[in-house]
């Protein structure tokens, strides 16, 4: 370690991060349109879903296999992204919580 790297850590304040809820004005509907915005991310996960089946399965019957694997990958990719709505709050805290560990 050279000095300056030293001296500079030595001298860097002790800084701390505590999220909370109640020190943030508007939490409640700043939480409130996150939730909707899941929702809406949610249901348009669920079109995706819905209409990649449609086309997997349509262009499965007439032999189109350029429409099948669109329409298979549409359906991957909608559930890969409604895992990761359902998943995101988790791999937060567990980002934050890796986060806080480092000193």
């Amino acid at each position: 370690m050279t000095v300056l790297a030293f001296l500079a850590a030595a001298a860097a304040p002790d800084l701390t991060v505590d999220p909370s809820r109640s020190a943030f004005p508007g939490a409640q509907q700043l939480q409130s349109l996150i939730d909707g915005l899941g929702f809406w991310a949610l249901l348009a996960a669920l079109a995706g879903m819905v209409v990649g089946a449609v086309l997997w399965a349509v262009g499965h019957h007439s032999s189109n296999y350029q429409q099948a694997y669109s329409g298979r990958k549409g359906v991957v990719v909608s559930g890969a992204a409604a895992m990761v709505i359902g998943a995101a709050p988790a791999l937060i805290r567990f980002f934050f919580g890796l986060g806080t560990a480092v000193r």
